[in-house]
């Protein structure tokens, strides 16, 4: 089974500039994506490419061990590009080459902490549902889950989000929510090309730590992340 590891890295970011560069525990941003795809990639046979509009992402993607077989289109790196559309630009750059795959994994670089076993893991849970076309990754929401929510009106009343009246419940007794934590995508190519949709009723949700789910959107996130893996490499976050 051929794996394209796909690592979508535009050069335009309003809300982190040069985001996808910014230097993470001795590394651009983009590099650990790069590193965890080349470790899926050791027991999962495919190609690591970065998609890219920027040269300088393109030189960090390239040092990190992946290939850069072509350029994004300004088209494709707008803050609207859909990344459908990125996906699809990628397998049919190859097809045109006469190469495909049964298997597509995209890896955004703002989930710096997936590593290959946790993508190497939603793989194995996708081989084994027949069934299932996709896979994501979700955690389970815990702060923000509906029965937290609330909301409120234009004089600052509130009222709850999920419900008629206010519910307090302990934790234990709530059910299990998820929210679509953004850390990879992996879909078979043929149901990809036919749904354009890695959502629908036959994805699965691979469980991923909370401590993996924050995702880089800003300098705060960055921040926050790198003391997540500094804590990791110390030993105190257990890594699973």
């Amino acid at each position: 089974m051929k794996v394209l590891y796909l690592i979508p890295a535009r050069g335009g970011s309003k809300g982190l500039p040069g985001k996808n560069l910014r230097p993470l525990l001795g590394r651009p941003l983009v590099a650990w994506s790069v590193v965890a795809a080349l470790e899926a990639a050791r027991s999962r046979p495919g190609r690591v490419v970065v998609s890219t509009d920027d040269e300088a992402i393109a030189e960090a993607a390239r040092n990190a061990g992946a290939e850069v077989p072509f350029f994004r289109p300004a088209a494709l790196a707008a803050d609207t590009t859909p990344s459908m559309d990125v996906v699809l630009h990628a397998l049919d750059h190859f097809a045109a080459q006469g190469e495909t795959f049964d298997l597509l994994c995209m890896l955004e670089p703002t989930s710096p902490q997936r590593t290959g076993a946790d993508v190497l893991a939603a793989m194995e849970l996708l081989r084994t549902t027949p069934d299932a076309e996709s896979v994501v990754g979700v955690c389970r929401a815990e702060g923000g889950h509906p029965a937290f929510l609330a909301l409120r009106d234009a004089r600052g009343l509130i009222r709850p989000y999920a419900g008629e009246r206010f519910v307090f419940l302990r934790r234990q007794d709530i059910d299990e929510v998820f929210f679509f934590e953004g850390s990879m995508y992996i879909a078979r190519t043929a149901s990809l090309r036919e749904r354009r949709s890695f959502y629908h009723e036959r994805t699965l949700g691979h469980a991923m730590p909370k401590w993996k789910a924050f995702e880089v959107d800003d300098a705060v996130d960055l921040i926050l992340i790198e003391a997540l893996m500094k804590a990791r490499q110390e030993g105190t976050i257990d890594d699973r």
